[in-house]
């Protein structure tokens, strides 16, 4: 986990070849203190960390970034207002690579789509 204590994974689950995850982000965390005092905002970077630390879990292997095509940041994540976060995501190994199609949403709508590709790491 890149930021330690930052969420807890609340339930996971499988359909239909869809990966689902509910996660509650630490409205709390140290990250907040800088980003950004008294308006927290959930940083893109990290909205984008998060599916890789789920195909990570999924795959169960370690993973790098390689690139991501049409990453759209829909909608602010706000941990006041909306501290649990909904995952779903479609992961495949295409070609020694993992291709992951994601969208992040909470109550008020989609935060985050995705689409990215990941090289696995040798342990």
């Amino acid at each position: 986990m890149l930021l330690k204590d930052f969420y807890s994974v609340l339930n996971s689950s499988r359909e239909e070849g869809k990966y689902f995850t509910k996660l509650q982000i630490n409205k709390d965390h140290a990250i907040y203190e800088g980003h950004f005092p008294g308006r927290p905002v959930t940083p893109g970077v990290i909205l984008m960390h998060l599916f890789k630390e789920e195909a990570e879990r999924r795959c169960d292997c370690k993973l790098q970034f390689k690139k991501g095509s049409n990453v759209k940041f829909m909608a602010v994540v706000d941990p006041n207002k909306n501290a649990v976060l909904n995952l779903e995501s479609e992961i495949e190994e295409l070609n020694g690579e993992i291709k992951l199609k994601g969208i992040a949403r909470n109550s008020e709508g989609i935060s985050l789509k995705i689409n990215s590709f990941y090289k696995k790491l040798e342990s």
